[in-house]
């Protein structure tokens, strides 16, 4: 289990080394609320645009490691020349709706005047790269699948480096280098992420871990790409409607302020230590049990994920008094000034999200272990459940003063807490997530899911 958490852990805090720097250049060195707010968004875009891939990578994960548990490494590759393939379609859809609907999802997500536009400028620079980053989300997959999770490592390391390296000297431009701002900022994304993209296509032609990308396996298997789609397409589901209802939940944040919008968005970015724990957990897991399954061995995949739940709580308790005891500090360390409003405000919010972070990490390791044994159905439900059903309409209650009922001629007199209301409905949305997805697991069902 640690042999594959620890890499994925390791990867994913490169990347958020990176959001980190991002949110350390633009605090120093770009001043105004209207950067930081504009921040906030990105994170929500860099977040979405590899999520328009999860439900090829969640199907793709899950075939290959059952097909490796049973032995069977031919059909793996097979599996992977598919997924790939299927990504490539996707890459023009998603192509064509940034295209058309990029500059329609900043005033969607309520924000206005410059840092509307500077979201724009970012997500523009961003589109060119959209193919590599989904030969990173796929092809890192497959090798997932297969048990390999060092490659993906070793090639977001390069990524990340680049990434850093390069935003850091167009944002101060030092010497005759060109001091771009926050241009400056998107640019080191988008090289990060097109290197990331070339790194892991090199390493599939090349071949790891049994994955070897050959030009006469990407011929369309329509058997092959159904059951992918079958199984991977309730998780990309479950995926997208996290998003979808992230970015209502971010709109009702944004309503409430450029302050406010800054504040959240310096206090996911902080939360993202979190986050990056379950998800490496949550990786663990899902590899862990499709191969075991696949292997016929159903009390070794259920003894797997208990073990993950258990370690990955333990970290998730310690992350949660860093921030309830230290999150002004991460804060101020961010804006450079811990008396600073945004690093205020974003302590205050950590005070409060330290409550569901343990919870957290048993919602992402079970939703991994059933998503590896097939069940990607019953997380999609439940996602559904959490957010559109208490999520959202308790952020409403708690953050507004009054909102009318969608539908209704009816109004309903709110909390008016502000962002800090709304974070206290994600607590209690994550705890009632955990404690559906336990009753799932514990059901024993996924043992018998049918890839």
């Amino acid at each position: 289990m640690l042999a594959l958490a620890l890499p994925v852990l390791a990867e994913e805090s490169l990347t958020m080394l990176v959001g980190y720097t991002d949110w350390w250049l633009a605090g120093h060195f770009l001043a105004g609320a209207e950067y930081k707010a504009a921040m906030g968004l990105m994170s929500y875009v860099l977040w979405l645009l590899p999520s328009m891939f999860a439900a090829v990578a969640i199907g793709a994960t899950a075939l290959i490691a059952r097909f490796v548990g049973a032995g069977d490494r031919d059909a793996a590759r097979r599996v992977a020349h598919q997924a790939l393939l299927l990504g490539l379609v996707l890459t023009f859809v998603v192509l064509a709706a940034v295209l058309l609907g990029g500059r329609s999802l900043v005033h969607i997500m309520q924000l206005e005047g410059r840092a509307a536009e500077l979201a724009v400028r970012y997500i523009w620079i961003l589109t060119p790269v959209i193919p590599a980053i989904m030969l990173e989300q796929v092809g890192v997959a497959c090798l997932r699948g297969a048990g390999d999770t060092v490659s993906g490592f070793v090639a977001k390391s390069i990524v990340n480096v680049v990434n850093l390296v390069v935003s850091a000297l167009l944002v101060v431009g030092p010497g005759n280098i060109p001091k771009l701002g926050w241009e400056g900022l998107a640019i080191g994304t988008a090289c990060g992420h097109g290197l990331g993209g070339l790194l892991v296509l090199g390493l599939l032609i090349r071949g790891r871990a049994g994955m070897r990308l050959e030009l006469a396996g990407m011929r369309p298997d329509r058997e092959l790409i159904r059951r992918l789609w079958r199984i991977g397409m309730p998780g990309g589901v479950d995926v997208l409607a996290v998003l979808g209802c992230h970015f209502v939940y971010l709109a009702i944040i944004n309503s409430l302020g450029v302050a406010a919008a800054a504040a959240h968005g310096l206090g996911v970015q902080i939360e993202a230590l979190a986050y990056l724990t379950c998800y490496a957990f949550h990786v663990a897991a899902s590899t862990m049990t499709g191969q075991l399954l696949g292997a016929g061995e159903s009390r070794r995949a259920t003894r797997c994920a208990i073990e993950a739940c258990f370690v990955g709580g333990a970290m998730l308790t310690a992350a949660a008094l860093v921030f309830y005891f230290a999150g002004a500090w991460l804060a101020g360390f961010f804006t450079g000034d811990i008396h600073d409003p945004t690093a205020m405000a974003a302590g205050k919010l950590l005070k409060i999200v330290a409550f569901s972070t343990p919870p957290l990490a048993v919602m992402m390791v079970l939703t991994g272990s059933l998503r590896g044994a097939g069940d990607t159905r019953w997380p999609l439900v439940v996602t559904f459940v959490g957010l559109i059903a208490v999520r959202l309409p308790l952020a409403c209650w708690f953050a507004w003063e009054s909102f009318q009922v969608p539908g209704l001629d009816i109004t309903v007199t709110g909390l008016g807490l502000g962002v800090a209301g709304a974070w206290w409905a994600m607590v209690i949305d994550v705890v009632l997530r955990s404690i559906l997805l336990i009753y799932r697991f514990w059901q024993g069902r996924w043992k018998e899911m049918a890839v």
